[in-house]
C-alpha cells in the first residue's frame, strides 16, 4: 500500500513537524497514531517519517532513510505565468497545474484582467499557496510550487527562466508541442479572458517570448493552462 506523503512545515535535525491545519487534519480527521509511518518531503528530500508525538496543533516525526524504489524521472522545470481571471476557476487551475508538475506559478495582472480581481488578488495569495500545497501532497510531489506575489505583466515578463513561450490565440503556425520537446526548463504564459492585447504581444516579442498555439479552438484560461502543462510534461 502506498504511504501518504506530507510536506513538512518545519524540520530540525532528524525531526520533522506538521503544524496548524496539516497537524489537525492528521490528528483529528485521519486519526493518526504514534508509530504510524508516512513519507515526509523536506528540503533535503523525501524521508520515512514515524509519528513520535501527535496533537491537533503539532505532529512530530522521526526521520529515517526511505527505501529506494529506483530513481524517479525528473520532468522539466515549468514556470507558469498565469493572467488572473475569476478566482474560482483560477483556484481550480492552480490545483490542477500543481498536480501536473508546475515548478512555480506567477499570477499576472494583464491589461484585460478585471480591475476588481486585480485589486483583490493579493488577499487571495495565501489561499492559492495553501491550495498548491494540498495538491502537491495529494499528488505525492516532493515540494509545492512557489506561488508568487501577483505582479503586473511588464514587471515580470523579462525575468522568466528557460525557453519563453506565450500562448496566443492569434498564432496560426507554431504549435506548443513543436517547441518544448527537448527543453529542461521553460516559462509558459497564459492570457486572461479575452486573451492578450496586441501591445502585450509586442511586449512579449521584445523580451524574447515565442508565440505558440494549442490548436484551432478557443480555450478558457483554466483549460489552456492545464492543456499547456500536459503538453509540456508529455
Amino acid at each position: 500500500m502506498t504511504r501518504r506523503r506530507w510536506l513538512a512545515d518545519q524540520v530540525v535535525g532528524d525531526r520533522a513537524f506538521l503544524l496548524g491545519k496539516n497537524a489537525e487534519h492528521l490528528a483529528r480527521v485521519l486519526r493518526g497514531q504514534v508509530g504510524q509511518q508516512f513519507e515526509i518531503a523536506t528540503p533535503a528530500g523525501v524521508h520515512l517519517g514515524t509519528i513520535l508525538e501527535i496533537d491537533p496543533d503539532r505532529v512530530t516525526f522521526s526521520l529515517t532513510e526511505l527505501p529506494s524504489s529506483g530513481a524517479a524521472q525528473q520532468g522539466p522545470l515549468i514556470h507558469l505565468y498565469l493572467a488572473i481571471f475569476k478566482f474560482d476557476r483560477l483556484e481550480w487551475a492552480v490545483e490542477k497545474c500543481t498536480e501536473l508538475g508546475a515548478s512555480s506559478i506567477v499570477p499576472v495582472i494583464a491589461q484585460r484582467t478585471d480591475t476588481h480581481l486585480a485589486g483583490a488578488a493579493q488577499k487571495r495569495l495565501e489561499r492559492w499557496r495553501r491550495i498548491a500545497r494540498e495538491a502537491a501532497q495529494q499528488s505525492r510531489r516532493d515540494r509545492a510550487p512557489e506561488v508568487r506575489t501577483p505582479e503586473k505583466l511588464d514587471r515580470v515578463i523579462g525575468e522568466a527562466a528557460g525557453k519563453r513561450i506565450v500562448l496566443a490565440e492569434t498564432e496560426r503556425e507554431r504549435r506548443l508541442a513543436e517547441l518544448v520537446e527537448a527543453d529542461s526548463e521553460m516559462s509558459l504564459a497564459i492570457g486572461p479572458e479575452g486573451g492578450w492585447t496586441e501591445s502585450e504581444l509586442v511586449l512579449f516579442h521584445e523580451h524574447g517570448w515565442i508565440p505558440a498555439s494549442l490548436g484551432s479552438t478557443i480555450l478558457r484560461a483554466e483549460t489552456a493552462a492545464i492543456a499547456a502543462l500536459a503538453v509540456a510534461q508529455a
